[in-house]
């Protein structure tokens, strides 16, 4: 049975896309078809992650919202980050936002229908034989947002080391709960590395009752990369890559024990 994987967070600047685009390809490595929607629609950004730049192609999200293509038709098979771990096996594709002014202006103004959203994450679903989709979430909690997580079966909650994040995501982890979410964790990103993070681990899990999938930690070699590719596919014997190589085996683990 094919799994939704909502990636969020409350506040905007907390590596989510980055986490997102990386998890998702790390799946994809183990021999699984893997859907990318980017529904981060007032600022979109996975896209520059798999080389499209502002040539995105002749159609995105949006033009299925608006009713002008069928979903499968803004999907873009991105399986070439993978390098040498793509296979016959293995997909990886990506419906990314448009970032046309006029068109982010437009879904600002006029908004979309939450409800042909989610008929689209399922017929892509359909369409790709998908194992997992992945929903890289635009931060807070507008409509869509909460449709997104209402359908998932897994919550990525992202949030730094900051009283900010900490409060969002209370906010956040308590409408979650309120949705019923199957299951719902927490990645830490941007930690310090003089922190101790077992301590900070113990301390997080304690304060919102939740499973703190992995702390990611602070790395110029992320900020050198500059969004120039697929970091764990780049950095291969990374400590961030071994988080999240981690990480991604216990999302895709029926029974996921922490």
């Amino acid at each position: 049975m094919s799994k939704i994987i909502s990636i969020h967070s409350y506040r905007g600047g907390t590596g989510k896309s980055n986490t997102t685009a990386n998890l998702a390809a790390l799946v994809a490595r183990e021999g699984n078809r893997v859907g990318i929607i980017d529904t981060d629609l007032p600022s979109p950004g996975i896209h520059i992650l798999f080389g499209l730049g502002v040539k995105q192609g002749e159609r995105t999200l949006n033009d299925f919202l608006w009713g002008k293509c069928k979903i499968k038709d803004a999907a873009y098979d991105v399986s070439y980050v993978l390098e040498e771990y793509e296979t016959p096996n293995n997909k990886l594709y990506l419906v990314p936002a448009s970032v046309k002014v006029n068109e982010i202006s437009r879904i600002l103004r006029e908004g979309f229908d939450p409800e042909l959203l989610f008929a689209g994450y399922q017929q892509l679903i359909k369409d790709l034989k998908l194992d997992y989709l992945f929903i890289d979430t635009h931060p807070g909690l507008s409509e869509e947002t909460l449709l997104s997580l209402a359908v998932s079966q897994i919550v990525l909650l992202i949030l730094r080391p900051d009283r900010q994040d900490f409060q969002g995501t209370v906010v956040t982890v308590d409408v979650a709960r309120r949705l019923k979410v199957p299951q719902m964790f927490l990645i830490v990103n941007k930690a310090l590395p003089e922190y101790d993070f077992e301590q900070m681990r113990q301390q997080i899990k304690a304060t919102y009752k939740l499973p703190v999938l992995g702390i990611l930690p602070d790395s110029p070699d992320m900020l050198r990369l500059a969004s120039e590719g697929i970091f764990t596919i780049k950095y291969r014997n990374h400590p961030i890559t071994e988080v999240l190589q981690k990480m991604a085996k216990q999302i895709t683990n029926k029974t996921v024990t922490i």
